[in-house]
């Protein structure tokens, strides 16, 4: 008789094997992500000079003042997932930037918290930081056709990306060095009573 090859049953991943495969994925996920945001901010990033139809000889951004309807372009959300998420909103002569960042328990919500007190608070150092973000978000670029006019618009595009990759980063690095010293504070506290 003819004999045929006998395959091999498939073997269930472990859970182990699937949390490395959901790691593996995890890189690829956000590179998605800031590949999304990159394309979007390179075609919402066409600012150009436009004085304001109500003050003469003012120029001020018109996603902040928001005076004429015709100048601001659909506001558009980037998500990641629920908690991760980014409003880009455009007009003629400005573009604001809004930014939620991941926070997965309260120690990730306090040190973003305080992480961008801190940024905020030198936002003069950074030119395209707002001082106060966006109602429901963690941190606000404001980005004017001064600023395009003046800086390379692709740097620009690259600051704010770079910014999302690294703050993930940052905050996870505080969050584990926190961790290790609260351990080390609760060994030498408990030490005391053995």
């Amino acid at each position: 008789g003819h004999k045929h090859p006998r395959t091999p049953t498939p073997i269930p991943p472990s859970s182990s094997a699937k949390k490395a495969a959901m790691a593996a994925a995890q890189p690829q996920r956000l590179a998605t992500y800031l590949a999304a945001v990159r394309s979007t901010l390179d075609a919402a990033m066409c600012l150009e000079n436009f004085s304001s139809q109500v003050v003469e000889r003012h120029n001020k951004p018109e996603v902040e003042v928001g005076s004429c309807k015709e100048l601001l372009m659909t506001p558009v959300v980037i998500a990641r997932n629920a908690s991760e998420r980014v409003l880009i909103e455009g007009s003629i002569n400005s573009l604001r930037i809004s930014i939620a960042i991941k926070q997965a328990d309260e120690i990730e919500r306090i040190l973003v918290k305080k992480f961008m007190r801190f940024l905020m608070m030198r936002a003069e150092n950074f030119f395209v930081l707002r001082r106060k973000p966006v109602e429901g978000y963690d941190v606000s670029f404001l980005v004017t056709n001064f600023h395009t006019e003046s800086m390379y618009k692709h740097k620009l595009v690259d600051f704010i990306v770079q910014f999302m990759d690294d703050i993930d980063k940052e905050i996870s690095e505080m969050k584990i060095q926190l961790n290790a010293r609260a351990r080390t504070s609760a060994s030498a506290f408990l030490g005391v009573f053995q």
